[in-house]
């Protein structure tokens, strides 16, 4: 297995530390709303570089943070009135409900940054103590320049670098012994959460949370560290730069970034109206067409959303799901139950397209060409597959199928249709639960329509509902 490594710009071949086992992390969400499609995408590729580890027969830890104490939190609790911790435990909950629909496996470890503040102090103060760190008016940076190698991952020259994109803005931040040099620590402010330090009540910068609970929960060193690539300069430069200075070794070996989303070929933005979020796309497709369209491109790749691609996407799945159901179909009203020799030939046949699915994903987990792999498959059991073949045949074909798309994290099942008469009773269920202000039952009938792909749109002149 090859790895694109961003810290060597080269594939790698792929060699852990410890023989068997795999210790991953990559960077979650800041939880302060519904997670945008761009947020999905590093989600759907490293579920499925795990799925794809383990189908290999490693054993993942994988370790995947929710950052739940930052400047957008706190100013959406503001804005509501409510706590911060409130917020993020509202949308960290929410975005579990679009990761289960993603068919996303949950992490072996989700942290919370706020439950691992004693962990940043203690990494904060080491790296004081060592001389890499140093504190000012409450303020606690880090002494860029004392890393030899930053700007190693990034590939950037050391004295050409600017503040980065997502550097926090403190009080004393004109008391920096360089302008390079990244926030730790930082002093609390009215209407803030804060937590008591050596250094005044504060908060930590954002930096620093990945590098203690990467630490925590697999060790000082790590097999793949990923996410997408807007973080690789400033946050995952700079973990590096915390992370190796504390403990001397390599942080980790093989840095993974997928590439950006754009939609309608425009990057995404609340400004121009183009952005989207998990939730919104759900109202018009299951969430495993979201899952398939991301797969279909290698992650490296940009890759451009849109209604005509969606479409194109589900059409593509439904191809898969039907034969899955073909070939149910004639396992169950076979005449014969053993395979022919003639079968069992075309079946032995059949092991090239798993191969080949194999080799892509073996090959910087090349997502699109395994799918193509999958879809040579369903060709080849819809044209050798019919009425007289045998149960055992139908099966082994269906399997196969089945097998490959698992790995791939797409569901194969084609879900259960509604009659007309029990959606029109669930929506009536729906609007007598609104009535009676119980918005939790009606949100639960809408989420069960949507299941079963019935989309609801609430209309002046009522409820209209359509199949996806």
């Amino acid at each position: 297995m090859r790895i694109y490594n961003t810290l060597s710009k080269k594939k790698e071949d792929f060699i852990p530390l410890e023989e068997g086992k795999v210790r991953m992390y990559v960077c979650g969400p800041t939880v302060y709303n519904f997670i945008h499609i761009g947020n999905a995408r590093p989600m759907i590729v490293f579920d499925t570089v795990r799925r794809y580890l383990e189908h290999k027969g490693y054993e993942v830890n994988f370790v995947s943070n929710f950052t739940d104490v930052d400047d957008k939190i706190i100013k959406k609790a503001n804005e509501e009135g409510v706590s911060a911790e409130e917020i993020s435990q509202r949308y960290i909950a929410e975005c579990k409900k679009d990761m289960e629909g993603m068919n996303i496996m949950p992490a072996t470890t989700h942290p919370l940054a706020t439950q691992e503040i004693d962990g940043m102090i203690d990494m904060i103060s080491e790296l004081i103590d060592k001389g890499d760190a140093y504190a000012v008016n409450g303020t606690v940076y880090f002494r860029t320049r004392q890393f030899k190698d930053y700007g190693k991952l990034s590939h950037k020259n050391l004295d050409d670098l600017q503040a980065g994109n997502r550097s926090l803005l403190v009080s004393g931040e004109d008391e920096k012994e360089d302008p390079l040099d990244f926030v730790l620590w930082k002093p609390k402010k009215e209407g803030e959460p804060y937590w008591k330090s050596p250094w005044g009540d504060g908060r930590p910068g954002w930096h620093i949370e990945c590098s203690v609970m990467s630490k925590k929960y697999l060790g000082e060193q790590i097999d793949i560290h990923g996410g997408g690539e807007d973080l690789i300069f400033p946050h995952h430069e700079n973990e590096i730069a915390q992370s190796e200075s504390c403990s001397g070794k390599e942080f980790a070996r093989y840095w993974m970034h997928n590439a950006f989303l754009n939609i309608d070929n425009r990057k995404m933005s609340k400004s121009l109206g183009n952005f989207f979020t998990v939730r919104e796309i759900s109202e018009k497709y299951d969430l495993q067409v979201l899952r398939f369209f991301m797969l279909n491109a290698h992650y490296r790749s940009p890759l451009n959303f849109s209604a005509e691609l969606m479409e194109s996407s589900k059409n593509a799945l439904e191809r898969i799901q039907t034969a899955v159901d073909n070939l149910k179909f004639l396992a169950e009203h076979a005449s014969t139950q053993e395979m022919t020799p003639e079968e069992a030939a075309k079946a032995e046949e059949a092991v090239k397209y798993e191969k080949a699915f194999d080799d892509s994903m073996d090959d910087d987990f090349n997502t699109a060409d395994a799918i193509a792999a999958i879809f040579d498959l369903v060709k080849f059991a819809n044209t050798t597959a019919d009425e007289k073949s045998s149960k055992a045949y139908a099966e082994t074909l269906c399997e196969k199928i089945q097998g490959l798309c698992d790995i791939m994290g797409l569901i194969t099942e084609k879900k259960e249709e509604l009659l007309d008469e029990d959606i029109e009773k669930l929506i009536e269920e729906r609007q007598a639960a609104r009535k009676a202000k119980n918005f939790a039952r009606a949100d639960e009938i809408r989420a069960e329509l949507l299941e079963k792909g019935i989309v609801l749109e609430d209309t002046r002149e009522g409820v209209k509902w359509k199949r996806a």
